[in-house]
């Protein structure tokens, strides 16, 4: 990126430009410290126009039709006079570091909507399949006018703490399944959600879906709830057909609505700005570690010893930070 004018940019974020909102998102996602120090500006200028927007995340195990399933929620929310914005997190490759970027082409009918801003980001490996600026591209979108902002996981795994730390209702889809398979889903993921979506309700599968549906209702009765105000609850749906559309929006109003009630939405919302903070102290500190000349020739000789067995992985940490912090360490 050229020389980034940031308070004109934050002035085409707040007034809707979708290429200002595009560059902004291009600006928090750069790794350059001077990109990074020009975006944290940005956003300390748009916070007060940030938090309006109901926030989504959307995951599931690869063939549960997220895309499919997101294109049809946001073209009914379009319909029904929202702006949706979509953050669609693809995967890296683990090889080239390489990202298909596809969601555009996979929402062809969301994406031609003057209503609609999808944004697909590549996970760049970050674990989750959350990329590192997804909330930040989240407060973007909110500045920019987005009553709606979906962010699509890229899949099952650590990706839902990921995103659920960072949304106000987690909604996990699933594909009609048999019995025996329902125990092959981990626990923990369930407990996660605030809505689970049992998708491709239609045809042969209909009855499927039911079954699963079904399943896991009786699942979540015994699962000690997220929230006060809200017990978790299980819904259908065909994306394909978009039935089911109007009733999985409904929860979704309705869920926030009680977490608002009840003062929960706030305390979330709050947590969540917490954990952010510990999350880019954290990162920011690995960051530069990494960066340290007399560390990473360090590492170099560290790794070799651990992966040769001659030095312990405790030790080898203990003496990367003695060398990054000093004596004091």
């Amino acid at each position: 990126m050229a020389t980034v004018d940031v308070d004109a940019l934050a002035t085409g974020v707040r007034g809707g430009d979708r290429r200002a909102l595009a560059r902004a998102i291009t600006l928090v996602e750069s790794t350059r410290p001077d990109h990074r120090a020009d975006a944290t500006q940005l956003l300390d200028a748009l916070m007060p126009a940030t938090g309006g927007a109901r926030r989504v995340g959307i995951s599931g195990a690869p063939g549960a039709g997220k895309s499919t399933f997101i294109e049809a929620l946001g073209t009914h929310l379009v319909a029904a006079d929202h702006d949706v914005a979509v953050l669609a997190v693809d995967p890296s490759s683990a090889r080239s570091g390489g990202s298909i970027l596809g969601d555009k082409t996979r929402m062809e009918e969301l994406s031609r909507s003057r209503r609609a801003f999808i944004r697909p980001s590549p996970s760049g490996g970050t674990l989750g399949g959350v990329a590192r600026r997804t909330r930040e591209a989240l407060l973007l979108c909110e500045a920019a006018g987005f009553d709606v902002v979906l962010v699509e996981t890229v899949g099952v795994g650590q990706s839902e703490i990921a995103v659920a730390g960072m949304v106000d209702l987690f909604l996990l889809l699933l594909a009609p399944a048999a019995g025996d398979e329902l125990q092959g889903v981990k626990r923990g993921i369930v407990e996660l959600a605030d809505l689970v979506v049992v998708n491709k309700a239609d045809g042969d599968l209909a009855a499927a879906a039911s079954r699963t549906a079904a399943d896991y209702a009786n699942a979540v009765h015994f699962l000690r709830p997220r929230h006060r105000a809200w017990a978790a609850r299980v819904l259908t749906s065909s994306a394909l057909l978009g039935e089911g559309i109007d009733e999985v929006w409904s929860a979704i109003v309705e869920h926030e609505d009680a977490l608002s009630t009840s003062g929960e939405l706030i305390a979330l919302r709050a947590e969540q700005a917490s954990q952010w903070m510990w999350s880019e102290i954290t990162e920011g500190l690995v960051d530069r570690l990494r960066a340290d000349a007399d560390v990473r020739a360090d590492l170099v000789r560290l790794d070799r010893e651990v992966r040769a067995g001659t030095v312990s992985a405790a030790a080898a940490a203990q003496r990367v930070l003695r060398r990054f912090l000093g004596s004091g360490a």
